[in-house]
C-alpha cells in the first residue's frame, strides 16, 4: 500500500482554494466579522438518494480531497483578486485569509472504494467554522463526480459479469480534459480493465488499449497502396514473408472451404488489414464493419490472421462498432469455429470479439438475454458522461457547532439532517454480507459482535428492529489531522480490488438492475431520541384558526 506522502505529490493545480463558490468566501467573511472565526464546526458530507435507480454507490475521490487539504492556502495573487471581488471588506480579513490552512481541520472519512448509502456521512469535517466552510464546494466537487462515475463503472461490471473485458473509450465525449482523466481513473477503480486514454495510462498506471478506426480502413483503396509487404518471422530466424501474397492465398482457400465470395471482399479493406498487421503483427485486432461485416470484414480479417499464423504470430480478434451486435457476434463466432475446424486451428475459436457502438448498461443486459458471443466491450459516452444520471447530489451540512448539535428541518423529510457528530458502523449478517449501516452518537459504546442492538429508522417511528451482527466494521476513520494524512492511501489497483470486495459483500437483491431491495441505514435508539428531541425543539408549533 502506498504511503500517504508519496501518493499526494501528483496534485492537480486547478484544485485550489479559489475553486469554490463565492458565497463560501462571503460566509467566511460574515463569520470573521461576527467573531466566529474560532467557533468549532462539524459538517457532514453525504448524499440523499442512490444514483442510477440503484441501491448503492461507491465512494471515490478521497485521495484527491487529501491532496486539496495538503495544498489549501491562498496565494498573494488569490488575495489580490479577492480584494477586487469584495472591495468593501476589511483589510484585516484578507490578512486572516493569507494565514489560513487546513492544519486545524480534522477530516473523518469512509475508506475510498467502499460501498456507501444515502444519509451516511462519507466525510465529516471538523474545525474552525470559516475554514471548514471554505472547504465545502471543492470537497463536493472532488467527491461527487468521482463517486458517480465509479458507481456507474461498477454497475457496468455487474451487468457484464466478472469474465468480460471492459474498456473505457470515453475521452472524446468527456466533459473536458479533467473530466476525461477523472473518468479513466475512477472507471478503472469501479471495475474496468483498461482505457483508450493514453495520458491516464501514464498518470495512473492504467492499461491502455486501442486498435484503429474506420478512417484507417477507408484510407486504403487497393493492395497497391501497401508500401511494405513483408514481415519477419516471429522466431527471429531472419526470414521474411510476403504477407500480401499469403493473405490473398488464404482468402482463396477460405472461398473454397467456406464458400466465401472473394469478389465481395473489399480490396481496400484487405489492404488496410494487411498494413495494420505489418505494423502490429503481435497485436492484430481489426475493426470489421466499415463495409460489410460478414461478406467482407470477417473474410478479410481471417485471411490476414491465418497468414500471420503461418509465420508465427497470433491475431487477437475483431471489433464490431455497428449493427445487431448479438446476431453479428454469434455469426462471427460461428465463422471462427468453422475456420478452426476446416484448417485445424483450434485457437481460432477463441479469438476476441470486442463490441462498441454507444453501449449502455441496459444494452449489455439486453445482449445477455438475447445470447451473444462478445468477449469485451468498449464503452464511452454513457459511461463517462453518466447519461442516465448527470450528478450524484452530495451535500455538505452543518451538524454541530461548539459541541452543540444543529439540525436542518424541511417539509421534505428526506432533507432533514441528522444532528451532531456521529460514528458509523456496518453490521454484517451470518452470510457475510452487509446487513445494515448504523449511525450512533460518539458517546455510545461500539456495537459488539453477536450482541443484540436496537436500531431504528431515523424518520419513521414504527420501523425498528433488533440486530445481532456477526461482524462489526467501523466506517468513519480519521484521515486528516494537524496538517497531515493519518492513514496510508491505497494505490489505484488496490482501490479497484477494495471496490470489488466491498460489492461482493452486498446481497444480490441489493445489486440487481430492476427493482433492487433498499439497503437499510438506521440510527441507534439513543441517537433517534436525541434527534427527535432537537427536531421538536426547533419545529415551530402551528395554530389552527
Amino acid at each position: 500500500m502506498a504511503s500517504a506522502s508519496s501518493s499526494l505529490t501528483n496534485h492537480n493545480r486547478v484544485v485550489q482554494p479559489l475553486l469554490t463558490d463565492l458565497y463560501q468566501i462571503t460566509m467566511a467573511y460574515g463569520y470573521w466579522k461576527n467573531n466566529k472565526k474560532d467557533d468549532i464546526a462539524v459538517f457532514d458530507l453525504f448524499f440523499r438518494k442512490n444514483p442510477f435507480q440503484g441501491e448503492f454507490a461507491i465512494l471515490a475521490g478521497v485521495e484527491e480531497c487529501m491532496k486539496f487539504l495538503r495544498n489549501f492556502r491562498f496565494s498573494e495573487q488569490d488575495i489580490a483578486y479577492l480584494k477586487t471581488v469584495m472591495p468593501d471588506s476589511d483589510e484585516e480579513f484578507f490578512q486572516y485569509l493569507a494565514g489560513v490552512s487546513a492544519k486545524d481541520i480534522k477530516v473523518y472519512s469512509v475508506d475510498e472504494g467502499l460501498v456507501v448509502f444515502p444519509k451516511v456521512p462519507l466525510l465529516t469535517v471538523e474545525g474552525p467554522l470559516p475554514i471548514a466552510q471554505l472547504l465545502e464546494t471543492t470537497l463536493l466537487n472532488l467527491v461527487n463526480y468521482a463517486s458517480l462515475v465509479a458507481t456507474n463503472a461498477a454497475r457496468f461490471r455487474l451487468a457484464a459479469g466478472p469474465d468480460t473485458t471492459l474498456l473505457e473509450f470515453g475521452l472524446r465525449r468527456a466533459q473536458g480534459p479533467d473530466g476525461g482523466l477523472s473518468a479513466s481513473r475512477y472507471c478503472f477503480m469501479g471495475g474496468f480493465d483498461g482505457t483508450s486514454n493514453v495520458l491516464a495510462g501514464k498518470l495512473f498506471d492504467i492499461p491502455v488499449r486501442g486498435t484503429h478506426a474506420h478512417a484507417f480502413v477507408t484510407s486504403f483503396a487497393s493492395l497497391d497502396e501497401i508500401s511494405s509487404s513483408t514481415i519477419s518471422y516471429a522466431d527471429d530466424s531472419g526470414k521474411e514473408a510476403d504477407i500480401v501474397q499469403m493473405s490473398i492465398d488464404w482468402l482463396k482457400k477460405l472461398s473454397i472451404a467456406l464458400n466465401v465470395l472473394v469478389e465481395e471482399c473489399n480490396k481496400g479493406e484487405l489492404a488496410a488489414f494487411i498494413a495494420y498487421a505489418v505494423a502490429f503483427p503481435k497485436g492484430f485486432l481489426a475493426l470489421v464493419d466499415t463495409y460489410d461485416v460478414l461478406r467482407s470484414g470477417i473474410p478479410n480479417f481471417c485471411a490476414v490472421a491465418l497468414a500471420l499464423n503461418d509465420i508465427g504470430y497470433r491475431a487477437q480478434g475483431i471489433r464490431l462498432d455497428s449493427g445487431d451486435l448479438a446476431y453479428l457476434s454469434n455469426c462471427v463466432r460461428t465463422f471462427f469455429t468453422s475456420v478452426a475446424n476446416h484448417f485445424s486451428q483450434d485457437w481460432f475459436k477463441d479469438l476476441t470479439i470486442v463490441a462498441s457502438n454507444d453501449i449502455n448498461e441496459e444494452t449489455i443486459t439486453s445482449l445477455n438475454h438475447q445470447g451473444h458471443s462478445i468477449d469485451s466491450y468498449g464503452i464511452g459516452t454513457h459511461l463517462v458522461t453518466c447519461q442516465k444520471q448527470p450528478a450524484l447530489g452530495c451535500v455538505y451540512k452543518l451538524v454541530a457547532i461548539n459541541g452543540e448539535p444543529r439540525i436542518k428541518l424541511s417539509e421534505d423529510v428526506n432533507k432533514v439532517t441528522i444532528p451532531g457528530k456521529k460514528n458509523i458502523y456496518r453490521l454484517y449478517g451470518a452470510d457475510g454480507n452487509g446487513l445494515v449501516d448504523v449511525l450512533m452518537s460518539p458517546t455510545e459504546l461500539e456495537p459488539v459482535e453477536r450482541q443484540r442492538l436496537l436500531i431504528r429508522n431515523a424518520f419513521i417511528e414504527s420501523k425498528r428492529a433488533y440486530v445481532s451482527p456477526s461482524k462489526v466494521e467501523p466506517l468513519l476513520k480519521l484521515y486528516w489531522d494537524q496538517g497531515n494524512v493519518c492513514l496510508p492511501l491505497p494505490t489505484l489497483k488496490e482501490l479497484k480490488q477494495r471496490t470489488a470486495i466491498s460489492i461482493s459483500h452486498l446481497r444480490d437483491d441489493h445489486k440487481r438492475q430492476l427493482n433492487p431491495t433498499p439497503y437499510k441505514v438506521s440510527v441507534s435508539d439513543n441517537l433517534y431520541n436525541f434527534m427527535h428531541e432537537i427536531w421538536l425543539e426547533h419545529q415551530p408549533i402551528g395554530e389552527l384558526a
